[in-house]
Protein backbone atom coordinates (compact mmCIF):
# COMPACT_ATOMS: atom_id res chain seq x y z
CA UNK A 1 0.00 0.00 0.00
CA UNK A 2 1.31 3.23 -1.37
CA UNK A 3 2.30 6.32 1.78
CA UNK A 4 -0.49 8.45 0.38
CA UNK A 5 -3.09 5.17 0.87
CA UNK A 6 -2.23 4.89 4.34
CA UNK A 7 -1.83 8.67 5.92
CA UNK A 8 -4.67 10.13 3.63
CA UNK A 9 -4.25 12.83 0.72
CA UNK A 10 -6.77 15.70 0.02
CA UNK A 11 -7.73 17.29 -3.03
CA UNK A 12 -8.49 21.22 -3.40
CA UNK A 13 -10.79 21.68 -6.71
CA UNK A 14 -8.89 19.68 -9.40
CA UNK A 15 -5.34 20.41 -7.87
CA UNK A 16 -2.80 17.55 -7.73
CA UNK A 17 -3.09 15.87 -4.58
CA UNK A 18 -1.89 17.07 -1.37
CA UNK A 19 -0.60 15.47 2.08
CA UNK A 20 -3.68 17.11 4.05
CA UNK A 21 -1.41 17.92 6.84
CA UNK A 22 2.49 19.63 6.94
CA UNK A 23 5.29 17.25 6.42
CA UNK A 24 6.93 16.84 9.80
CA UNK A 25 9.17 15.04 11.86
CA UNK A 26 9.42 10.83 12.08
CA UNK A 27 10.78 8.43 14.39
CA UNK A 28 14.26 7.25 13.53
CA UNK A 29 15.95 4.51 15.05
CA UNK A 30 14.68 5.34 18.58
CA UNK A 31 14.56 9.29 18.06
CA UNK A 32 12.55 11.88 16.76
CA UNK A 33 14.84 15.24 16.30
CA UNK A 34 13.42 18.40 14.66
CA UNK A 35 14.22 22.02 14.85
CA UNK A 36 11.03 24.08 15.25
CA UNK A 37 10.72 27.73 14.80
CA UNK A 38 7.54 30.22 15.77
CA UNK A 39 7.31 33.59 13.63
CA UNK A 40 5.41 35.61 11.94
CA UNK A 41 4.00 35.80 8.04
CA UNK A 42 2.13 36.46 5.62
CA UNK A 43 0.53 33.38 5.01
CA UNK A 44 -2.31 31.69 3.07
CA UNK A 45 -5.14 30.43 5.01
CA UNK A 46 -8.08 29.11 3.87
CA UNK A 47 -8.07 31.20 0.61
CA UNK A 48 -7.29 34.49 2.10
CA UNK A 49 -3.56 35.84 2.71
CA UNK A 50 -2.94 37.17 6.89
CA UNK A 51 -0.68 38.53 8.50
CA UNK A 52 -0.24 35.31 11.18
CA UNK A 53 1.69 33.19 13.62
CA UNK A 54 2.90 29.85 12.38
CA UNK A 55 5.91 27.33 13.31
CA UNK A 56 7.87 26.87 10.19
CA UNK A 57 5.85 28.88 8.28
CA UNK A 58 2.93 26.15 8.17
CA UNK A 59 -0.27 26.52 9.85
CA UNK A 60 -1.07 24.30 11.04
CA UNK A 61 2.50 23.51 12.19
CA UNK A 62 4.39 20.31 11.12
CA UNK A 63 2.81 16.72 11.90
CA UNK A 64 5.63 15.00 14.90
CA UNK A 65 5.33 11.48 14.36
CA UNK A 66 6.71 9.41 17.44
CA UNK A 67 6.77 5.68 18.83
CA UNK A 68 6.27 5.23 22.03
CA UNK A 69 10.36 5.13 23.83
CA UNK A 70 11.35 7.48 21.49
CA UNK A 71 13.52 10.36 22.21
CA UNK A 72 12.23 13.44 21.30
CA UNK A 73 14.81 16.68 20.90
CA UNK A 74 13.16 19.65 19.40
CA UNK A 75 15.40 22.86 18.81
CA UNK A 76 13.00 25.71 19.10
CA UNK A 77 13.26 29.08 18.61
CA UNK A 78 11.10 31.97 18.87
CA UNK A 79 10.79 34.41 15.94
CA UNK A 80 7.99 35.65 17.45
CA UNK A 81 7.20 39.92 18.59
CA UNK A 82 6.24 38.25 22.14
CA UNK A 83 7.16 35.38 24.32
CA UNK A 84 6.30 32.04 23.97
CA UNK A 85 6.73 28.42 24.55
CA UNK A 86 5.35 25.22 24.42
CA UNK A 87 2.47 22.44 25.53
CA UNK A 88 2.97 18.92 24.21
CA UNK A 89 -0.94 18.69 24.90
CA UNK A 90 -1.48 14.60 26.18
CA UNK A 91 1.22 13.53 26.67
CA UNK A 92 1.92 11.83 29.43
CA UNK A 93 5.84 13.21 30.08
CA UNK A 94 7.16 15.59 33.27
CA UNK A 95 6.02 18.52 32.88
CA UNK A 96 9.14 19.84 34.46
CA UNK A 97 12.43 20.78 33.23
CA UNK A 98 12.80 21.08 29.23
CA UNK A 99 9.51 18.90 28.91
CA UNK A 100 6.18 20.06 29.16
CA UNK A 101 6.89 22.94 31.38
CA UNK A 102 4.65 25.41 30.69
CA UNK A 103 6.18 27.54 33.29
CA UNK A 104 8.79 28.00 30.87
CA UNK A 105 9.02 31.51 29.15
CA UNK A 106 11.27 32.10 25.84
CA UNK A 107 11.41 35.55 24.40
CA UNK A 108 11.63 36.76 21.37
CA UNK A 109 14.83 36.05 19.45
CA UNK A 110 15.58 33.21 21.84
CA UNK A 111 15.96 29.44 21.33
CA UNK A 112 15.55 26.43 23.57
CA UNK A 113 15.95 22.42 23.27
CA UNK A 114 13.10 20.90 24.63
CA UNK A 115 14.44 17.42 25.33
CA UNK A 116 11.79 14.11 26.81
CA UNK A 117 10.80 10.67 26.40
CA UNK A 118 7.61 9.03 25.79
CA UNK A 119 7.18 6.47 28.16
CA UNK A 120 7.57 2.70 26.43
CA UNK A 121 3.57 1.95 28.08
CA UNK A 122 2.29 5.07 26.55
CA UNK A 123 -0.56 4.58 24.45
CA UNK A 124 -0.85 5.39 20.49
CA UNK A 125 -2.83 8.12 19.93
CA UNK A 126 -3.59 11.68 18.26
CA UNK A 127 -2.05 14.95 20.46
CA UNK A 128 -0.84 18.31 19.88
CA UNK A 129 1.41 20.92 20.43
CA UNK A 130 0.69 24.81 21.60
CA UNK A 131 1.77 27.70 22.97
CA UNK A 132 0.90 28.07 26.36
CA UNK A 133 1.79 31.10 27.80
CA UNK A 134 -0.09 32.42 30.01
CA UNK A 135 -2.24 35.45 29.22
CA UNK A 136 -1.18 34.52 25.84
CA UNK A 137 -2.32 31.02 24.82
CA UNK A 138 -5.89 32.42 23.22
CA UNK A 139 -3.88 35.10 21.20
CA UNK A 140 -1.11 32.92 19.95
CA UNK A 141 -3.40 29.90 19.44
CA UNK A 142 -5.83 31.41 17.40
CA UNK A 143 -3.46 32.90 15.46
CA UNK A 144 -2.12 29.82 14.21
CA UNK A 145 0.09 28.02 16.70
CA UNK A 146 -1.16 24.20 16.90
CA UNK A 147 0.38 21.17 15.70
CA UNK A 148 -0.36 17.53 15.49
CA UNK A 149 1.23 14.94 17.60
CA UNK A 150 1.16 11.48 16.69
CA UNK A 151 2.39 8.43 18.76
CA UNK A 152 2.27 4.97 17.37
CA UNK A 153 2.57 1.93 19.18
CA UNK A 154 3.63 -1.13 17.69
CA UNK A 155 2.26 -3.12 20.24
CA UNK A 156 -1.84 -1.69 19.77
CA UNK A 157 -1.63 -1.52 16.06
CA UNK A 158 -4.86 -2.67 14.83
CA UNK A 159 -4.96 -4.29 11.04
CA UNK A 160 -8.21 -3.20 10.48
CA UNK A 161 -7.45 0.30 10.92
CA UNK A 162 -4.03 0.64 10.12
CA UNK A 163 -4.82 -0.71 6.65
CA UNK A 164 -7.31 2.00 5.94
CA UNK A 165 -6.07 5.50 3.71
CA UNK A 166 -5.45 8.13 6.94
CA UNK A 167 -6.37 12.01 6.73
CA UNK A 168 -5.61 14.21 9.85
CA UNK A 169 -8.08 16.89 10.06
CA UNK A 170 -6.85 20.11 12.20
CA UNK A 171 -10.11 22.31 12.94
CA UNK A 172 -9.03 26.05 13.16
CA UNK A 173 -10.85 29.60 13.04
CA UNK A 174 -9.53 33.32 12.22
CA UNK A 175 -10.13 36.96 12.38
CA UNK A 176 -8.25 38.96 9.83
CA UNK A 177 -9.43 42.06 8.45
CA UNK A 178 -9.85 42.90 4.57
CA UNK A 179 -6.00 44.07 4.68
CA UNK A 180 -4.80 40.27 6.47
CA UNK A 181 -4.18 41.64 9.68
CA UNK A 182 -5.74 39.66 12.56
CA UNK A 183 -8.32 41.27 15.07
CA UNK A 184 -7.80 41.03 18.42
CA UNK A 185 -11.53 40.95 20.24
CA UNK A 186 -12.40 43.48 23.03
CA UNK A 187 -12.72 42.23 27.03
CA UNK A 188 -16.54 41.51 26.05
CA UNK A 189 -15.57 39.11 23.32
CA UNK A 190 -12.65 37.40 25.40
CA UNK A 191 -15.03 36.67 28.52
CA UNK A 192 -17.91 34.98 25.82
CA UNK A 193 -14.43 33.22 23.95
CA UNK A 194 -12.82 34.71 20.51
CA UNK A 195 -14.00 32.97 17.50
CA UNK A 196 -12.96 33.30 13.76
CA UNK A 197 -15.49 33.64 11.04
CA UNK A 198 -12.99 32.12 8.82
CA UNK A 199 -13.26 27.97 9.41
CA UNK A 200 -10.27 26.00 7.85
CA UNK A 201 -9.32 21.89 7.80
CA UNK A 202 -5.88 22.09 7.98
CA UNK A 203 -5.43 25.48 6.59
CA UNK A 204 -7.93 25.05 3.74
CA UNK A 205 -11.29 26.05 3.31
CA UNK A 206 -13.98 23.13 2.88
CA UNK A 207 -11.36 20.54 1.28
CA UNK A 208 -12.34 17.55 -0.77
CA UNK A 209 -10.90 13.95 0.36
CA UNK A 210 -11.46 10.49 -0.60
CA UNK A 211 -12.78 7.50 0.40
CA UNK A 212 -13.41 4.01 -2.03
CA UNK A 213 -16.38 2.19 -2.55
CA UNK A 214 -16.74 -0.75 0.08
CA UNK A 215 -14.05 0.52 1.90
CA UNK A 216 -12.89 2.75 5.33
CA UNK A 217 -11.13 5.86 5.66
CA UNK A 218 -9.63 6.76 9.19
CA UNK A 219 -9.87 10.51 10.26
CA UNK A 220 -8.03 12.14 12.98
CA UNK A 221 -9.41 15.01 13.81
CA UNK A 222 -8.20 17.63 16.58
CA UNK A 223 -10.05 20.67 17.76
CA UNK A 224 -7.43 23.55 17.69
CA UNK A 225 -9.56 26.41 17.83
CA UNK A 226 -9.21 28.67 21.19
CA UNK A 227 -13.35 28.98 21.60
CA UNK A 228 -15.01 27.17 18.95
CA UNK A 229 -17.29 24.14 19.27
CA UNK A 230 -17.91 21.91 16.15
CA UNK A 231 -20.66 19.90 16.56
CA UNK A 232 -19.88 17.36 13.43
CA UNK A 233 -22.31 15.00 11.58
CA UNK A 234 -21.47 13.42 8.42
CA UNK A 235 -24.33 13.71 5.55
CA UNK A 236 -25.57 9.75 5.23
CA UNK A 237 -22.86 8.37 6.96
CA UNK A 238 -22.63 6.74 10.59
CA UNK A 239 -19.25 7.82 12.36
CA UNK A 240 -17.19 4.81 14.11
CA UNK A 241 -15.45 6.40 16.92
CA UNK A 242 -12.36 4.14 17.46
CA UNK A 243 -10.15 6.55 19.53
CA UNK A 244 -10.42 9.73 22.30
CA UNK A 245 -7.91 12.13 23.89
CA UNK A 246 -6.01 9.28 25.19
CA UNK A 247 -6.65 6.66 22.64
CA UNK A 248 -8.52 3.49 21.58
CA UNK A 249 -11.76 2.75 23.31
CA UNK A 250 -12.68 -0.68 24.16
CA UNK A 251 -15.16 -1.23 21.20
CA UNK A 252 -16.08 1.05 17.71
CA UNK A 253 -18.78 3.45 19.02
CA UNK A 254 -21.03 4.22 16.43
CA UNK A 255 -22.18 8.33 16.82
CA UNK A 256 -24.09 10.28 14.03
CA UNK A 257 -22.78 13.51 16.04
CA UNK A 258 -19.73 14.19 17.61
CA UNK A 259 -19.51 17.38 20.06
CA UNK A 260 -15.33 18.13 19.93
CA UNK A 261 -14.59 21.27 22.41
CA UNK A 262 -11.30 23.24 21.93
CA UNK A 263 -8.22 20.64 22.90
CA UNK A 264 -10.45 17.71 22.14
CA UNK A 265 -9.52 14.72 19.10
CA UNK A 266 -10.93 11.98 17.71
CA UNK A 267 -10.58 9.67 15.84
CA UNK A 268 -13.13 8.06 13.42
CA UNK A 269 -13.32 5.22 10.27
CA UNK A 270 -15.88 6.63 8.10
CA UNK A 271 -16.96 3.19 5.31
CA UNK A 272 -18.04 4.05 1.95
CA UNK A 273 -21.29 2.34 1.90
CA UNK A 274 -23.70 4.98 0.05
CA UNK A 275 -24.47 5.66 -3.67
CA UNK A 276 -20.89 6.92 -5.23
CA UNK A 277 -21.00 10.72 -4.49
CA UNK A 278 -20.22 13.87 -2.66
CA UNK A 279 -21.15 14.25 1.13
CA UNK A 280 -20.52 17.33 3.33
CA UNK A 281 -18.75 17.00 6.89
CA UNK A 282 -20.82 19.31 8.56
CA UNK A 283 -20.88 21.89 11.86
CA UNK A 284 -23.71 22.18 13.21
CA UNK A 285 -25.22 24.81 15.18
CA UNK A 286 -24.33 24.63 18.89
CA UNK A 287 -25.10 27.35 21.90
CA UNK A 288 -22.05 27.30 24.28
CA UNK A 289 -23.65 29.84 26.71
CA UNK A 290 -24.05 33.19 27.86
CA UNK A 291 -21.78 35.66 30.14
CA UNK A 292 -24.05 38.67 31.64
CA UNK A 293 -26.21 40.66 29.47
CA UNK A 294 -23.97 39.85 26.22
CA UNK A 295 -26.21 37.27 24.72
CA UNK A 296 -24.99 34.08 23.92
CA UNK A 297 -22.03 32.29 21.96
CA UNK A 298 -24.71 30.84 19.48
CA UNK A 299 -22.42 29.97 16.32
CA UNK A 300 -23.03 30.50 12.93
CA UNK A 301 -26.08 27.70 11.33
CA UNK A 302 -24.73 24.95 9.85
CA UNK A 303 -22.08 24.54 7.42
CA UNK A 304 -19.68 22.82 5.32
CA UNK A 305 -16.15 21.93 7.01
CA UNK A 306 -15.00 19.63 4.74
CA UNK A 307 -16.56 17.27 1.98
CA UNK A 308 -15.98 13.32 1.08
CA UNK A 309 -16.29 11.91 -2.55
CA UNK A 310 -16.42 8.50 -3.73
CA UNK A 311 -12.96 7.52 -5.49
CA UNK A 312 -13.20 3.63 -6.82
CA UNK A 313 -13.67 0.79 -5.09
CA UNK A 314 -11.72 -1.44 -2.91
CA UNK A 315 -11.03 -4.81 -4.28
CA UNK A 316 -11.18 -7.02 -0.91
CA UNK A 317 -13.36 -5.39 1.71
CA UNK A 318 -13.51 -6.27 5.55
CA UNK A 319 -15.21 -4.75 8.71
CA UNK A 320 -14.41 -3.33 12.23
CA UNK A 321 -12.86 -5.99 14.69
CA UNK A 322 -15.69 -5.75 17.72
CA UNK A 323 -13.04 -5.40 19.99
CA UNK A 324 -10.31 -2.90 19.94
CA UNK A 325 -7.96 -2.31 22.99
CA UNK A 326 -8.65 -3.39 27.18
CA UNK A 327 -9.12 -0.12 28.60
CA UNK A 328 -9.33 -1.07 32.54
CA UNK A 329 -11.40 1.36 34.75
CA UNK A 330 -9.66 3.02 37.49
CA UNK A 331 -10.56 1.86 40.86
CA UNK A 332 -12.15 3.75 44.09
CA UNK A 333 -10.20 6.94 45.00
CA UNK A 334 -8.32 7.75 48.05
CA UNK A 335 -9.17 11.69 47.68
CA UNK A 336 -12.49 13.31 46.63
CA UNK A 337 -12.44 17.18 45.48
CA UNK A 338 -14.54 19.67 44.28
CA UNK A 339 -14.08 22.68 42.19
CA UNK A 340 -16.73 25.52 41.41
CA UNK A 341 -16.71 26.98 38.29
CA UNK A 342 -16.96 30.64 38.30
CA UNK A 343 -17.28 34.29 36.46
CA UNK A 344 -17.27 37.77 37.77
CA UNK A 345 -15.11 40.86 38.69
CA UNK A 346 -11.75 41.12 39.95
CA UNK A 347 -8.67 43.85 40.40
CA UNK A 348 -7.06 45.64 37.68
CA UNK A 349 -8.19 46.83 34.72
CA UNK A 350 -11.31 46.91 33.04
CA UNK A 351 -15.21 46.96 32.95
CA UNK A 352 -16.57 49.73 35.60
CA UNK A 353 -12.91 49.75 37.54
CA UNK A 354 -12.37 45.85 37.82
CA UNK A 355 -10.83 43.58 35.44
CA UNK A 356 -13.33 40.71 34.42
CA UNK A 357 -12.45 37.37 35.20
CA UNK A 358 -12.99 33.15 35.59
CA UNK A 359 -12.25 31.10 38.72
CA UNK A 360 -12.29 27.87 40.15
CA UNK A 361 -13.33 27.72 43.57
CA UNK A 362 -13.43 31.49 43.77
CA UNK A 363 -9.68 32.20 43.21
CA UNK A 364 -7.83 33.13 39.49
CA UNK A 365 -4.92 31.48 38.44
CA UNK A 366 -1.68 32.73 40.42
CA UNK A 367 1.67 31.28 39.37
CA UNK A 368 2.67 31.46 42.84
CA UNK A 369 -0.40 29.23 44.21
CA UNK A 370 -0.57 25.84 44.85
CA UNK A 371 -4.20 25.07 44.60
CA UNK A 372 -4.06 20.92 44.62
CA UNK A 373 -1.50 19.25 46.55
CA UNK A 374 -1.50 15.02 45.01
CA UNK A 375 0.37 12.06 46.65
CA UNK A 376 2.37 10.29 43.86
CA UNK A 377 0.50 7.18 42.72
CA UNK A 378 -2.39 8.41 44.29
CA UNK A 379 -6.15 7.81 42.73
CA UNK A 380 -8.52 11.15 43.30
CA UNK A 381 -11.77 11.85 42.14
CA UNK A 382 -12.47 15.43 41.00
CA UNK A 383 -16.25 16.95 40.40
CA UNK A 384 -16.45 20.05 38.86
CA UNK A 385 -19.54 22.11 39.30
CA UNK A 386 -20.72 25.00 36.66
CA UNK A 387 -23.25 27.29 37.81
CA UNK A 388 -22.59 29.96 35.24
CA UNK A 389 -23.91 30.34 32.08
CA UNK A 390 -21.23 29.09 29.85
CA UNK A 391 -20.38 25.74 29.14
CA UNK A 392 -16.22 24.87 30.31
CA UNK A 393 -14.48 22.09 28.64
CA UNK A 394 -11.81 21.23 31.06
CA UNK A 395 -8.52 20.03 30.64
CA UNK A 396 -5.86 18.54 33.06
CA UNK A 397 -1.88 18.45 32.20
CA UNK A 398 -0.06 14.98 32.36
CA UNK A 399 -2.74 12.57 33.84
CA UNK A 400 -5.70 11.03 31.91
CA UNK A 401 -8.62 10.72 33.58
CA UNK A 402 -11.78 8.68 33.23
CA UNK A 403 -15.13 10.29 32.99
CA UNK A 404 -18.22 8.98 35.18
CA UNK A 405 -21.43 8.02 33.89
CA UNK A 406 -24.17 8.90 35.69
CA UNK A 407 -24.23 5.87 37.77
CA UNK A 408 -21.11 7.11 39.44
CA UNK A 409 -19.32 4.35 36.92
CA UNK A 410 -15.77 5.46 35.41
CA UNK A 411 -16.40 4.90 31.21
CA UNK A 412 -13.52 2.92 29.92
CA UNK A 413 -11.98 5.38 27.60
CA UNK A 414 -9.26 7.80 28.37
CA UNK A 415 -9.86 11.53 28.08
CA UNK A 416 -7.55 14.79 29.02
CA UNK A 417 -10.24 17.82 28.52
CA UNK A 418 -14.42 16.77 28.91
CA UNK A 419 -17.27 19.43 28.90
CA UNK A 420 -18.55 20.42 31.94
CA UNK A 421 -22.19 21.83 30.25
CA UNK A 422 -23.46 25.48 32.10
CA UNK A 423 -25.98 24.26 34.91
CA UNK A 424 -24.56 20.89 35.37
CA UNK A 425 -22.10 18.68 37.57
CA UNK A 426 -19.32 16.12 36.06
CA UNK A 427 -16.92 13.82 38.21
CA UNK A 428 -13.95 12.73 36.75
CA UNK A 429 -11.10 10.10 37.93
CA UNK A 430 -7.68 10.41 37.67
CA UNK A 431 -4.30 8.18 39.12
CA UNK A 432 -1.44 10.46 39.49
CA UNK A 433 1.20 7.79 38.69
CA UNK A 434 3.34 9.58 36.01
CA UNK A 435 5.68 12.11 37.11
CA UNK A 436 6.54 14.24 39.92
CA UNK A 437 6.37 17.85 40.06
CA UNK A 438 3.92 20.92 39.31
CA UNK A 439 1.25 20.83 35.90
CA UNK A 440 -1.82 22.66 35.18
CA UNK A 441 -5.82 21.94 34.87
CA UNK A 442 -7.92 24.72 33.38
CA UNK A 443 -10.77 25.93 31.09
CA UNK A 444 -9.41 24.93 26.91
CA UNK A 445 -11.53 28.25 26.05
CA UNK A 446 -8.34 29.52 25.75
CA UNK A 447 -9.46 33.16 26.44
CA UNK A 448 -11.07 32.18 30.29
CA UNK A 449 -7.79 30.21 30.93
CA UNK A 450 -5.93 33.42 29.95
CA UNK A 451 -8.38 35.42 32.32
CA UNK A 452 -8.34 33.04 35.27
CA UNK A 453 -10.00 29.87 35.15
CA UNK A 454 -6.47 27.65 35.97
CA UNK A 455 -5.14 26.31 38.71
CA UNK A 456 -1.75 24.54 40.02
CA UNK A 457 -1.25 20.77 40.68
CA UNK A 458 1.86 19.88 42.95
CA UNK A 459 2.35 15.87 42.54
CA UNK A 460 4.46 14.87 45.04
Amino acid sequence: MSRFSRRGFLRAGLSAPVILSAAGAESDSGSVDLSLEARQDWLQVGGRFGYLYSFDGKIPGPVINAKSGDEVRIAFRNRLPEATNLHFHGLQIPSTGNADNVALRIPSGQSINYQFTIPRDHPSGTFWYHPHLHGSAARQVSRGLAGVFVIRNDGDLIPEIEMAPEATLVLQDFSIDNAGRPFEPNLMERMQGREGPLVTVSGQENPEFFVQQDGWLRLRILNASSSRFYRLRLEEHPMYVVAVDGGFLNAPDVRDEILLTPGERVEVMVKGERPPGEYRLLSLSYNRGVFGMMGSAQQRGAFSLARVRYDGRVESPWDLPSRLATVVRLPEPSVRRVFQLGQGMGMGMGMMGGGMTFTINGRVFDERRVDVRAAFGAIEQWEFLNPTGMDHPMHIHTNPFQVLDSTGTPVPAWKDTVLVRSGSRLAVRTAFREHLGLRMFHCHILDHEDLGMMGTIDVA
